[in-house]
């Protein structure tokens, strides 16, 4: 189950290093076109200043400026100001004729484009001197921006690729977990019908044992033995209601947590090594909420056996209810080995067990009846190597509503 889950996180790993040399060549490549691009357009702008001299050395300085002037109104896409010796603008071509009639746009726009290229010097007839200013085009300035753009689409592509591949892979894997619950549950159902008809015989036999024959067999191995026999046989039902549920939603009463609490440390301390010491501090007056006693009693017991697996040697498991503003909080501490930070979210993934025989999927339960059935959220709330841990669930006193991801309200998944 691990391999499973580390092949995937590797394959997400790969696709996302495709993605992004793939988005990193794409910027080289549109880097280049930009420089080559930007070299062709001061090309462009020299060969019309050279076109301009040679036609103002040719004694016809008034023809050669207005052959100039032509030659920049020619151009449609490269902002041009051309001016004389003293700066004083001659012309201008591809800017906005109403932000050039404002006062001292142009002087700026000269500025700016004088560090961003420097000016070609038109040495013209006469002793005369002009200087042609410009700026990159507009396909300039978007290719220039065009690699990030792409880049953004890429990212939000893969983003939403993501999310939808997890999302689908969750809802498959829910359809799995439902199916197989529901399954085992049916599959239970009849032996242990067998076995609750078998109980009631014995039963039955017993009593009549005891009245006609000998009532000091009340005490016998035989009633405790029928007795245990019993406790098991409830013990299996609940196991049966409990899977029955997932998948189903379940009925919410409004009942007290300190009873569930109570009920299920009463089953599981007796059936715990006797080094493991079970404390609990409840908090007075708690009010009852709504939750389902028998999926509650399940998230308890998981909390309480991976605590117990985290104590080979004995330990304290303490257990501490209390209320937080609208919620009602169940702390489990144990002493344990803890669990390191980087798998703390990691522990509530299928197949992810500190037990080498393990299946991990005690807290992928927990997590989805608490989150998904119940409305609350659990988490590891601290944890220190070999100090212990401690998981929090926080459980929503009012005001339960079904709730979808982002991604569920798009495609209309229900949870």
């Amino acid at each position: 189950m691990r391999s499973i889950y580390y092949q995937n996180s590797r394959w997400k790993f790969v696709l996302l290093l495709i993605a992004l040399i793939i988005g990193g060549l794409s910027l080289y490549y549109t880097n280049r076109m930009v420089h080559s691009v930007r070299k062709q357009e001061r090309k462009n702008m020299e060969l019309w200043a050279n076109a301009t001299k040679a036609l103002s050395l040719s004694g016809e300085f008034d023809a050669s400026l207005e052959v100039l002037v032509e030659i920049i109104q020619a151009n449609d896409n490269i902002p041009v100001i051309l001016t004389d010796a003293n700066r004083s603008i001659l012309s201008y071509n591809n800017i906005n004729d109403k932000k050039a009639a404002k006062p001292g746009y142009l002087e700026n726009m000269i500025l700016e484009m004088e560090t961003q290229h420097p000016p070609i010097v038109i040495q013209a007839g006469m002793g005369n001197t002009n200087y042609i200013f410009y700026s990159d085009s507009l396909l300039l300035y978007q290719l220039r921006y065009y690699p990030l753009f792409q880049l953004l689409v890429i990212c939000v592509f893969l983003a939403i690729s993501y999310a939808a591949f997890n999302t689908s892979r969750r809802y498959e894997q829910d359809f799995l977990w439902v199916g197989m619950a529901k399954e085992t549950a049916h599959q239970l159902g009849t032996p242990i019908s067998s076995l609750m008809a078998l109980h009631a015989q014995m039963e039955s036999n017993h009593a009549e044992t005891l009245v006609s024959k000998n009532p000091a067999l009340a005490t016998s191995q035989y009633g405790l033995w029928l007795n245990t026999f019993a406790k098991d046989l409830q013990r299996l039902e609940n196991i049966t209601e409990r899977f029955s549920k997932i998948g189903s939603t379940p009925v919410m009463e409004r009942l007290s947590m300190t009873e569930t609490l109570e009920h299920s440390l009463d089953y599981l301390q007796s059936r715990t090594p006797s080094n493991i010491t079970f404390t609990k501090e409840i908090a007075a007056d708690l009010p009852p909420i709504p939750h389902n006693r028998a999926l509650m009693e399940w998230v308890i017991e998981n909390l309480v056996k991976n605590a117990v697996d985290a104590m080979p040697n004995g330990g304290l498991l303490h257990c501490h209810l209390h209320q937080i503003r609208q919620h009602l909080v169940l702390d489990v501490r144990d002493t344990g080995i803890g669990i390191p930070r980087s798998r703390h979210q990691l522990v509530f993934k299928p197949g992810i067990s500190t037990r080498r025989r393990g299946w991990g999927l005690g807290l992928t339960l927990a997590r989805r009846i608490v989150e998904l059935n119940h409305h609350g959220s659990i988490r590891v709330w601290h944890s220190e190597t070999n100090k212990g841990t401690t998981f929090r669930i926080r459980l929503p006193m009012e005001g339960l509503h079904k709730r979808k991801t982002w991604l569920g309200k798009f495609f209309d998944i229900q949870p």
